[in-house]
């Protein structure tokens, strides 16, 4: 269970009169928020662009309340749908900034869990670990990664419903002071919303988050590099660019989290390349990742279809 760190929520002013809207959003730090978020993740055009449309509409909200005109907030419980290593827990991470900002929680902070950290092994269990869950993220969010497993229809034992039961009391009860987002793959959430009725009821925002294309994937593994002080020299950015492409068609394929994987293991072999050489090394050595360090993946070696390997194969 991860825990971001929390910082004090500003407080709201009373404007005298009109309300410049773009300017708001400057001065409440949102316009950061989505730059940041702009710079942070390649693409994904379609989900900025949701992101965008929900600060807007929650800034005429805030923008309503402080005028004193009638507003109804809106539902905030929100469910991303997509592959992994699609960035949903870096938006959700920027979700909860930007609605601390707008002081629509109390605290800046997203608390991640899975299955393991609401749900039981035997009874009198799973209401303590939902609600110790519930506990921390209170005042922020709640991210709920690959939520279908909160269900199980085929296990007549499973104590999964229980902490549904639970998240659903507590989404309607205390909404104002948490967010939770569900996540997972797109096929198995709409099964489990189509099993969890309450649950679909209170979401109010759906977004998709599509996969990279070749040319997105490669540009998130340069800024990979240019984050650790590396940098593919330009065979080794072909040899890449041919990486993507047939890891692309085997199976478990996890968008930019089986590139970082890639650069992992590129790494590794760059490491003891330089290692097996006799010469000392330089600066530039230590920063460079050759084409042998790429071509050194068994991708190359398999024909382009590895059936069963893993998002670290």
């Amino acid at each position: 269970m991860a825990e971001a760190a929390d910082t004090t929520a500003p407080a709201p002013t009373r404007p005298a009169g009109p309300i410049d809207l773009k300017l708001m959003m400057k001065d409440s730090g949102v316009s950061d928020v989505l730059d940041e978020l702009d710079r942070e993740l390649v693409g994904l055009a379609p989900v900025k662009t949701r992101i965008r449309e929900t600060a807007a509409l929650l800034m005429v909200d805030r923008a309503r309340r402080d005028l004193g005109l009638a507003n109804t907030p809106p539902t905030l419980h929100m469910s991303f749908t997509g592959n992994p290593g699609t960035g949903k827990t870096t938006v959700a991470l920027r979700m909860a900034d930007l609605l601390h900002r707008l002081g629509y929680i109390r605290q800046n902070h997203l608390v991640t869990v899975t299955r393991d950290d609401l749900v039981g092994q035997y009874i009198g269990h799973t209401a303590p670990k939902t609600k110790e869950a519930l506990k921390k993220a209170m005042g922020g969010v709640l991210f709920i990664d690959e939520a279908y497993y909160l269900y199980r229809p085929e296990n007549e034992r499973d104590y999964g419903q229980e902490a549904i039961e639970i998240l659903l009391q507590v989404m309607e009860n205390q909404r104002d002071d948490l967010v939770v987002i569900v996540a997972g793959y797109a096929d198995r959430m709409a099964r489990f919303f189509d099993s969890n009725p309450g649950f679909r009821s209170r979401i109010g925002s759906h977004i998709d988050f599509p996969d990279y294309n070749d040319a997105e994937l490669l540009q998130i593994s340069e800024l990979m590099m240019r984050e650790q002080n590396y940098h593919l020299s330009p065979a080794a950015k072909k040899a890449m660019a041919e990486y993507v492409t047939l890891r692309r068609k085997q199976p478990h394929f996890a968008n930019a989290r089986s590139v970082r994987n890639a650069l992992d293991r590129a790494r590794l072999r760059q490491a003891n390349r330089l290692f097996a050489s006799s010469k000392p090394v330089t600066p530039e050595d230590l920063q460079t990742i050759e084409a042998d360090d790429i071509l050194g993946s068994r991708v190359f070696h398999t024909g382009g279809d590895v059936a069963g390997q893993s998002p670290r194969g």
